[in-house]
């Protein structure tokens, strides 16, 4: 049965947690983890580009000259998509790029991101995860005792104040409640850093 190991905030090793064999240590999907990701990325589109037709720019009221007799081509405005200053021929228009896909598929995503960091090394989980002083130096500390580099997400159980405002200035590092964190989040980062409250909690979501 595959295990992680469980650190303290100096980065020693405190205990470890058994995972289902079911879901981890096993080939990833990576399929479902890309529908997911592509659902969560359309939903955070705003869709607000707009252009306008010609019937919506304004000008073109008179005919630019007559139908015959001038040896040019026909013309009926000259807010045209072919003229300059003309509409927009088939241009976006405010939408709403947001869908869904089933829960199943979400809590795959979800189980299939956390197995995915699990085999390449990148899932940490720490015994706790708190900042009581508040401060950012002390929270660069704790990461730097655990030797995390580059992007991370670190998940926690619950919100806590203090840990979040020591973690605001920290670049390249998100916090993120375990119940609201899905593969999305998981897979953007290089790391994932995870308490073990949390993790029992995603270990619950992916059942």
């Amino acid at each position: 049965m595959p295990e992680l190991n469980v650190v303290d905030i100096e980065g020693k090793k405190a205990k470890s947690i058994e995972l289902p064999k079911e879901q981890f240590g096993v080939h990833v999907h990576d399929a479902v983890i890309h529908q997911a990701v592509v659902m969560y990325n359309a939903n955070q589109r705003q869709g607000t580009v707009s252009t306008k037709g010609r019937s919506e720019v304004s000008g073109g009221g008179k005919k630019p000259w007559a139908q015959k007799g001038t040896g040019r081509s026909r013309q009926g405005s000259t807010r045209s998509p072919l003229w300059k200053k003309g509409g927009i021929c088939f241009g976006p228009k405010p939408r709403d790029f947001g869908y869904t896909v089933s829960k199943k598929t979400r809590v795959a995503a979800l189980r299939e991101s956390l197995n995915a960091k699990f085999l390449g090394n990148n899932l940490l989980c720490v015994d706790n995860l708190e900042v009581p002083s508040g401060k950012t130096k002390d929270f660069e500390a704790i990461l730097k005792n655990l030797k995390v580099e580059g992007r991370t997400l670190a998940v926690l159980d619950g919100t806590n104040e203090k840990t979040l405002l020591a973690s605001r200035n920290i670049a390249r590092l998100t916090l993120v409640r375990a119940l609201d964190a899905n593969a999305s989040d998981i897979m953007s980062n290089k790391n994932v850093l995870v308490t073990k409250e949390a993790l029992k909690t995603l270990l619950k979501r992916i059942e």
